[in-house]
């Protein structure tokens, strides 16, 4: 045969790859230790089965048509099987030796390899499917017999807003501190520090249910103590919009054990949210029932008491039809005498200015709710949930402007559409207590 003919080029390069495999020592029991080299030169012979060259331990690269493979011949109870270590180049020859030795490891301690590894390969299938948001929802679901409508379709747009964009797609088990971080600050940055609270609080919910399920994660929201800014804390606890189905079913269960002129002075105190002290001090002179208004001297209001520069504005609470109602109840009780809640001891005497306070702790509200919550609450409900504007609340609630420039000029009371707010405010209060689906609407 020539030497330069190609078919001897390709006997020598064989011939040349097993003398020098041969020069390799022994390991593993006699089997021989392949090298990096020789796994790279070697090519398919063109056998059917392909070719096998061993490392030891059982393990051996095949190498046929298709490429080269990793396997590992065992024993496990008495049968002989087969493990797939990997794909060359992929899977190293140092990649497949410690997939080979933790093999060994698993046969060692009674363990079937293959079958760990299938188990192995199904948890990362599953942990894949378990993302953020797929359980999010499981969660949200679980609650919907124990929430308002309201309560779970606001739940879901925060998710849908905030959260889902952000972490939706991770599988939970991969979520960190990190990720966390970076979605709640994100919420914090636009001004909505107490979303990005409510949000992390239903983020370690979502944590928890996801272990409750047995699907294994690190539960990121719950360590989460010192990122975000601490909510702004007012002088007087106030509970939320989400918060206030509850508080109204809390309070008709409350009824029987309340005196009459409490229980309504509660009652007002949602539907027209003036401040506690200006409620109880209402004499019934101030009150005209036919016409439905009731107008506060300035005198008896908070800025009207000031010493320099006080307000001298009558302050106007249109009454709703609820609210009459309520008066008309009252009247039988109280419409003898001076004020509309007259002090027990004392029918001369305005009610104490702690009644109603003692009353909201009674009804397991300590911390939670006081007499000025019933004005934030009605501030933000008025203005997220039926869609007012908030210089027109405030009008209702007699707050100042802080402008001077604005205080001096904009005289305008908008008694017109504080009217009407204040009648679907107490229509809206109507269908929470039902249950009804309460519609939320924008007006001007």
């Amino acid at each position: 045969v020539s030497r330069s003919s190609m078919r001897y080029r390709q006997i020598y390069g064989i011939f040349d790859g097993i003398l020098k495999a041969i020069k390799i020592r022994y390991r593993h029991g006699g089997d021989m230790a392949l090298t990096d080299t020789f796994i790279k030169q070697t090519k398919h012979t063109g056998k059917p089965a392909g070719d096998k060259y061993a490392d030891g331990g059982g393990m051996y690269l095949l190498i046929n048509a298709t490429g080269k493979y990793w396997r590992m011949d065992y024993r496990f109870g008495d049968k002989r099987k087969t493990l797939a270590l990997g794909v060359y180049p992929a899977v190293s020859l140092a990649k497949a030796r410690e997939r080979r030795d933790k093999a060994r490891e698993q046969l060692a301690e009674g363990i079937d390899p293959s079958q760990a590894k299938r188990k192995n390969k199904q948890a990362a299938i599953d942990a894949a499917a378990n993302t953020f948001e797929k359980l999010a929802r499981e969660w949200h679901a679980s609650r919907l017999d124990t929430w308002r409508e309201s309560t779970a379709r606001d739940t879901l747009r925060r998710f849908e807003r905030d959260i889902f964009p952000e972490i939706g797609a991770m599988p939970i088990g991969s979520i960190e501190p990190k990720h966390m971080t970076a979605a709640l600050l994100k919420i914090q940055s636009r001004g909505a520090g107490e979303t990005a609270h409510r949000l992390k609080a239903n983020c370690v919910r979502v944590f928890n249910y996801a272990h409750q399920k047995g699907i294994e994660n690190n539960s990121p929201a719950d360590r989460l103590t010192d990122v975000l800014k601490p909510p702004k804390k007012g002088h007087f606890a106030a509970i939320t919009s989400d918060e206030l189905p509850a508080f109204l079913a809390a309070l008709d269960n409350f009824d029987e054990h309340l005196y009459i002129p409490t229980r309504i002075a509660m009652r007002l105190m949602l539907l027209v949210f003036v401040r506690t002290s200006e409620l109880i001090t209402t004499p019934w002179s101030e009150i005209d029932i036919e016409t439905g208004e009731w107008i506060i001297p300035w005198k008896r209001m908070k800025r009207g008491k000031r010493v320099m520069n006080p307000d001298e504005k009558d302050h106007h609470v249109s009454l709703s039809k609820q609210a009459l109602a309520l008066l008309r109840e009252l009247h039988e009780v109280t419409g003898s005498g001076k004020y509309l809640f007259p002090n027990q001891r004392d029918h001369n005497e305005p009610m104490s200015n702690g009644a109603i306070l003692m009353a909201l702790y009674r009804m397991g509200y300590r911390g939670k709710m006081t007499g000025h919550g019933f004005r934030a609450l009605a501030m933000s409900t008025l203005t997220e949930r039926l869609g007012y504007e908030e210089k027109t609340v405030k009008r209702q609630l007699s707050h100042a402007e802080k402008d001077k420039v604005t205080r001096a000029y904009d005289r305008a009371q908008f008694l017109a559409v504080r009217k009407k707010m204040l009648q679907d405010w107490a229509d809206y209060l109507d269908k929470l207590r039902k249950g009804a689906d309460v519609i939320q609407f924008k007006t001007k």
